[in-house]
């Protein structure tokens, strides 16, 4: 649950105690938009900053781990080899496959289904007003998570400047837009199963953004709650 300073800092943006609150993140990778929106957009940020320990372990995993994982895999490989050659001399020439294998039969079907450009993520129109708050969803802070507000006649999207941070404790946060009830709504289901609970916020124009990993299990199933009654 949201500690009280997290509480105290939702009243003073909202200037009213809120119905309702989350922390959340774009919980799949930000597809990437046609140059000329994003560029029209600011050219921001799609990834979220890194803290500083996660690039030292990815050297550490590319230049120790990586190797050795190779050299393994290779000393792995060459042993089979080795060992196959030497059957295959003791036992002579491998039998003929059957017909079933020549002709393909017995093959997985192939998936015509086409790839999601937007990867689930939102509607695909960067035009729109979801997809112009996904180009700038990392401008307002490095951090992936966002405190979504319900207010009685508005909701309130913040962010903390911080990288790193506690959904618990950051006090720090500031708004970063607003919709009227008129101009956005909440989707979501209660009884999700945690950790895969999401919600959608979806637009007057039509637009729509997917986002989950909610935060606190107390205040994600009462938003939950909140949005589906």
């Amino acid at each position: 649950m949201a500690k009280r300073k997290v509480q105290r800092r939702a009243r003073k943006i909202l200037g009213e105690e809120p119905v309702a609150l989350v922390w959340c993140e774009i919980h799949k990778p930000i597809p990437t938009p046609p140059k000329d929106i994003h560029r029209a957009a600011g050219k921001g940020r799609l990834t979220s900053r890194h803290h500083w320990s996660w690039y030292a372990a990815a050297v550490i995993f590319f230049f120790v781990v990586v190797p050795v994982i190779l050299i393994d895999t290779l000393g792995r490989k060459l042993e089979k080899t080795m060992s196959g050659a030497d059957r295959g001399r003791r036992s002579g020439p491998p039998p003929a496959p059957p017909e079933a294998q020549r002709s393909g039969r017995g093959r997985a079907p192939e998936d015509d289904r086409e790839p999601d450009p937007a990867n689930g993520v939102f509607d695909g129109d960067w035009n729109l007003t979801a997809g112009q708050l996904l180009l700038r969803w990392y401008s307002h802070s490095p951090s992936p998570k966002r405190l979504v507000m319900l207010a009685r006649d508005r909701i309130c999207v913040a962010a903390s400047p911080r990288r790193r941070m506690s959904p618990t404790k950051a006090d720090d946060f500031l708004s970063v837009t607003e919709f009227t009830l008129e101009q956005a709504r909440i989707e979501g289901e209660a009884g999700q199963p945690r950790g895969y609970a999401t919600f959608r916020l979806c637009f007057a124009d039509g637009s729509w953004l997917e986002v989950g990993r909610l935060s606190e299990p107390e205040d994600a199933d009462h938003f939950l709650r909140t949005v589906s009654c």
